[in-house]
C-alpha cells in the first residue's frame, strides 16, 4: 500500500471539498442506495480517511449514539458510512478504516454499535464484532419500538475489558430520520 495515508478528522475538521469526496465515495461503493439521511447519519463525529496517493479510497466515521440498556443510557460509538473504492478492495483498507474507529470506540465509549449488511458482515466478525443476541429497538417519538429487522444485523464491539452483563437483553437505540439504525 505505497503512498497509503490515514487520517482521523472530526467533521467539523473537513472542508466542503472532503465531503464532496467523500460522499462521492459513498455513492458509488453503495451503488446508489446511500441517501441524504445516510450522509446525515455519517456527520458529527469521527471520520476515518484512507487516501492513496492523494486519492480518497476508503471512509467511515463514528458518531455517538444513545443506547437504552437495563434501564441505563450508556455512550455507543456509532459506525456508520464504511465504505472502500471498488478498485482497492479487499487489500486491507476495510481493516484499516474500522482500526481507526475501534480506537475512537476504545478511548471514548461504552460499547461500538453498528448495522451491518451481508457483505460487510465477514469483516465487522473478523475483527471481534458479534451480532447482538437481543432485541434492537429504537426510542421512537412515540416510545420504545422493536425492530426486528435489525436483529442478527446489529453488531457490537467492547473496548478491552468491556461488556454487558445480559448479551440477550435488549437494546434500544435513539431515534433519528430515516432508517433508524
Amino acid at each position: 500500500m505505497t503512498g497509503t495515508r490515514t487520517r482521523l478528522a472530526h467533521t467539523s475538521q473537513l472542508d466542503p471539498g472532503t465531503r464532496e469526496r467523500i460522499r462521492a465515495l459513498l455513492d458509488a461503493a453503495f451503488e446508489g442506495d446511500f441517501g441524504d439521511e445516510d450522509f446525515e447519519h455519517a456527520l458529527g463525529g469521527m471520520h476515518a480517511l484512507i487516501h492513496e496517493d492523494g486519492e480518497l479510497v476508503a471512509h467511515g466515521s463514528v458518531v455517538q449514539r444513545r443506547v437504552l440498556y437495563r434501564g441505563r443510557a450508556l455512550r455507543a460509538g456509532y459506525v456508520e458510512a464504511v465504505a472502500v473504492r471498488a478498485d482497492r478492495r479487499r487489500r486491507g483498507l476495510g481493516g484499516l478504516v474500522m482500526g481507526a474507529l475501534e480506537g475512537v470506540v476504545e478511548r471514548a465509549y461504552v460499547l461500538g454499535a453498528l448495522s451491518a449488511s451481508a457483505a460487510g458482515a465477514r469483516l465487522y466478525e473478523g475483527r471481534g464484532w458479534a451480532a447482538w443476541g437481543g432485541p434492537i429497538g429504537a426510542l421512537s417519538p412515540a416510545g420504545p419500538v422493536r425492530l426486528a429487522e435489525e436483529e442478527g444485523s446489529t453488531y457490537v464491539w467492547f473496548p478491552p475489558g468491556g461488556t454487558l452483563e445480559d448479551p440477550a437483553g435488549r437494546l434500544d437505540f435513539d431515534w433519528r430520520d430515516g432508517d433508524v439504525l
